[in-house]
Protein backbone atom coordinates (compact mmCIF):
# COMPACT_ATOMS: atom_id res chain seq x y z
CA UNK A 1 0.00 0.00 0.00
CA UNK A 2 2.79 2.21 0.76
CA UNK A 3 4.47 1.99 -2.49
CA UNK A 4 1.50 2.65 -4.63
CA UNK A 5 1.15 5.70 -2.54
CA UNK A 6 4.42 6.75 -3.03
CA UNK A 7 4.58 6.11 -7.08
CA UNK A 8 1.18 8.29 -7.21
CA UNK A 9 2.56 10.81 -5.23
CA UNK A 10 5.43 10.67 -7.83
CA UNK A 11 3.92 10.62 -10.42
CA UNK A 12 1.43 14.13 -9.32
CA UNK A 13 5.11 15.53 -8.62
CA UNK A 14 6.04 15.00 -12.21
CA UNK A 15 2.72 16.08 -13.76
CA UNK A 16 3.05 19.14 -11.34
CA UNK A 17 7.29 19.79 -11.99
CA UNK A 18 6.59 20.90 -15.03
CA UNK A 19 5.10 24.59 -14.02
CA UNK A 20 7.07 23.68 -10.62
CA UNK A 21 6.68 26.55 -8.05
CA UNK A 22 7.62 25.26 -4.84
CA UNK A 23 6.62 27.14 -1.58
CA UNK A 24 7.79 25.97 1.81
CA UNK A 25 6.50 26.56 5.45
CA UNK A 26 5.95 26.33 9.02
CA UNK A 27 2.39 25.46 10.14
CA UNK A 28 0.65 25.49 13.81
CA UNK A 29 -3.48 24.46 15.01
CA UNK A 30 -5.77 22.86 16.81
CA UNK A 31 -7.42 20.09 16.68
CA UNK A 32 -10.80 18.80 17.87
CA UNK A 33 -10.67 14.70 17.27
CA UNK A 34 -12.66 11.70 19.06
CA UNK A 35 -12.75 7.91 18.86
CA UNK A 36 -15.43 6.23 17.27
CA UNK A 37 -16.53 3.01 18.40
CA UNK A 38 -19.53 0.65 18.46
CA UNK A 39 -21.41 0.40 21.26
CA UNK A 40 -20.26 3.71 22.98
CA UNK A 41 -21.04 6.96 23.40
CA UNK A 42 -17.86 9.48 22.14
CA UNK A 43 -17.12 12.70 22.55
CA UNK A 44 -13.67 14.86 21.51
CA UNK A 45 -10.65 16.20 23.11
CA UNK A 46 -8.59 19.56 21.77
CA UNK A 47 -5.45 18.95 20.68
CA UNK A 48 -3.06 20.38 18.54
CA UNK A 49 -0.65 20.48 15.72
CA UNK A 50 2.89 21.89 14.62
CA UNK A 51 5.12 21.44 11.75
CA UNK A 52 5.57 21.86 8.48
CA UNK A 53 4.88 22.04 4.78
CA UNK A 54 5.97 22.29 0.94
CA UNK A 55 3.98 22.91 -2.11
CA UNK A 56 4.96 22.05 -5.49
CA UNK A 57 2.77 24.07 -8.18
CA UNK A 58 0.25 26.61 -7.67
CA UNK A 59 -2.99 25.72 -9.59
CA UNK A 60 -3.13 21.92 -9.43
CA UNK A 61 -0.77 21.19 -6.49
CA UNK A 62 1.17 18.53 -4.06
CA UNK A 63 1.45 19.15 -0.57
CA UNK A 64 3.38 17.07 1.64
CA UNK A 65 3.25 17.69 5.48
CA UNK A 66 5.29 16.73 8.28
CA UNK A 67 3.98 17.62 12.22
CA UNK A 68 3.58 16.33 15.51
CA UNK A 69 0.22 16.38 17.11
CA UNK A 70 -1.91 15.38 19.90
CA UNK A 71 -5.18 13.76 19.33
CA UNK A 72 -7.69 11.22 21.10
CA UNK A 73 -11.34 11.08 22.58
CA UNK A 74 -13.15 10.18 25.59
CA UNK A 75 -15.93 7.91 26.06
CA UNK A 76 -18.20 6.06 28.18
CA UNK A 77 -20.80 3.14 28.05
CA UNK A 78 -24.63 3.34 27.45
CA UNK A 79 -24.84 2.83 30.97
CA UNK A 80 -22.39 4.94 32.46
CA UNK A 81 -20.78 1.24 34.09
CA UNK A 82 -17.67 2.86 32.51
CA UNK A 83 -15.54 5.77 30.92
CA UNK A 84 -12.11 6.37 29.60
CA UNK A 85 -10.29 9.00 28.04
CA UNK A 86 -7.21 8.90 25.75
CA UNK A 87 -4.93 11.10 23.95
CA UNK A 88 -1.77 10.38 21.19
CA UNK A 89 1.30 11.90 20.78
CA UNK A 90 1.49 11.67 16.90
CA UNK A 91 4.04 11.97 13.78
CA UNK A 92 1.78 12.68 10.84
CA UNK A 93 2.61 12.73 7.29
CA UNK A 94 -0.33 13.75 4.83
CA UNK A 95 0.38 13.81 0.69
CA UNK A 96 -2.30 15.84 0.05
CA UNK A 97 -3.39 17.18 -4.20
CA UNK A 98 -5.35 20.25 -4.00
CA UNK A 99 -6.66 22.84 -6.91
CA UNK A 100 -6.25 26.44 -6.57
CA UNK A 101 -8.40 29.18 -7.42
CA UNK A 102 -7.64 32.76 -7.50
CA UNK A 103 -4.55 35.39 -8.09
CA UNK A 104 -0.90 33.98 -6.58
CA UNK A 105 -1.53 36.55 -3.42
CA UNK A 106 -5.19 35.63 -2.58
CA UNK A 107 -6.86 32.14 -3.53
CA UNK A 108 -8.71 29.58 -1.96
CA UNK A 109 -7.46 25.78 -2.24
CA UNK A 110 -9.16 22.18 -2.00
CA UNK A 111 -7.14 19.24 -0.83
CA UNK A 112 -7.11 16.04 -0.23
CA UNK A 113 -5.16 12.53 0.06
CA UNK A 114 -3.97 9.70 2.72
CA UNK A 115 -2.34 10.47 6.02
CA UNK A 116 -0.07 8.14 7.80
CA UNK A 117 0.23 8.25 11.61
CA UNK A 118 2.61 7.56 14.05
CA UNK A 119 1.77 7.22 17.49
CA UNK A 120 4.29 7.88 19.27
CA UNK A 121 2.94 7.77 22.79
CA UNK A 122 -0.54 7.60 25.06
CA UNK A 123 -2.03 8.88 28.12
CA UNK A 124 -5.17 6.89 28.84
CA UNK A 125 -7.49 7.52 32.01
CA UNK A 126 -9.98 4.76 32.57
CA UNK A 127 -12.43 4.38 35.37
CA UNK A 128 -11.97 0.60 37.23
CA UNK A 129 -14.36 -1.28 35.07
CA UNK A 130 -12.95 -0.67 32.10
CA UNK A 131 -11.28 -3.99 30.63
CA UNK A 132 -8.27 -4.63 28.35
CA UNK A 133 -9.97 -4.12 25.22
CA UNK A 134 -9.06 -0.33 26.01
CA UNK A 135 -5.35 -1.38 26.48
CA UNK A 136 -4.23 -2.01 23.32
CA UNK A 137 -3.70 0.49 20.80
CA UNK A 138 -1.95 0.09 17.45
CA UNK A 139 1.36 1.67 16.63
CA UNK A 140 0.36 3.31 13.43
CA UNK A 141 -3.05 4.10 11.58
CA UNK A 142 -3.45 5.12 7.89
CA UNK A 143 -6.55 7.65 7.22
CA UNK A 144 -7.61 10.66 4.74
CA UNK A 145 -7.69 14.41 4.89
CA UNK A 146 -10.15 16.72 2.85
CA UNK A 147 -10.63 20.07 3.37
CA UNK A 148 -10.10 23.46 2.44
CA UNK A 149 -8.36 26.97 2.99
CA UNK A 150 -6.77 30.66 2.06
CA UNK A 151 -3.85 31.80 1.08
CA UNK A 152 -3.73 35.45 1.88
CA UNK A 153 0.05 36.60 0.76
CA UNK A 154 2.73 34.41 2.73
CA UNK A 155 -0.31 33.25 5.57
CA UNK A 156 -2.15 30.03 4.65
CA UNK A 157 -5.32 29.06 6.47
CA UNK A 158 -6.73 25.63 6.25
CA UNK A 159 -9.78 23.88 7.79
CA UNK A 160 -9.99 19.70 7.35
CA UNK A 161 -11.48 16.68 8.40
CA UNK A 162 -9.58 13.55 8.82
CA UNK A 163 -10.86 10.14 9.28
CA UNK A 164 -9.53 6.47 10.27
CA UNK A 165 -8.99 4.22 7.52
CA UNK A 166 -7.29 1.65 9.41
CA UNK A 167 -8.37 1.11 13.07
CA UNK A 168 -6.41 2.56 16.51
CA UNK A 169 -8.14 -0.48 18.04
CA UNK A 170 -9.55 -3.87 16.44
CA UNK A 171 -12.23 -3.84 19.71
CA UNK A 172 -15.43 -2.27 19.42
CA UNK A 173 -14.03 -1.09 15.95
CA UNK A 174 -12.30 2.20 17.38
CA UNK A 175 -11.25 4.69 14.75
CA UNK A 176 -10.42 8.20 15.31
CA UNK A 177 -11.57 11.29 13.49
CA UNK A 178 -10.96 14.83 13.79
CA UNK A 179 -11.29 18.10 12.31
CA UNK A 180 -8.19 20.55 12.21
CA UNK A 181 -8.04 24.21 11.88
CA UNK A 182 -4.10 25.60 11.41
CA UNK A 183 -2.59 28.90 10.23
CA UNK A 184 0.71 28.70 8.36
CA UNK A 185 3.54 30.72 6.96
CA UNK A 186 5.11 30.43 3.84
CA UNK A 187 8.91 30.89 3.62
CA UNK A 188 8.81 31.46 0.49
Amino acid sequence: MKKYLLSIALLVAGVIGAKAQVSVGAKAGITFSKINADNLDESSITGYQVGGFARFGSDWFLQPELYLGSSGGKFKSDDNTYSGKVRFTTLNIPVLVGKSFGQEDLNFHLAAGPIYSAILSDSRSFGDNVNEAFRNYKSSTLGFQAGGGVDVGNITVDLRYEGGLSKVSNYFDQRQSLWALSVGFKFF
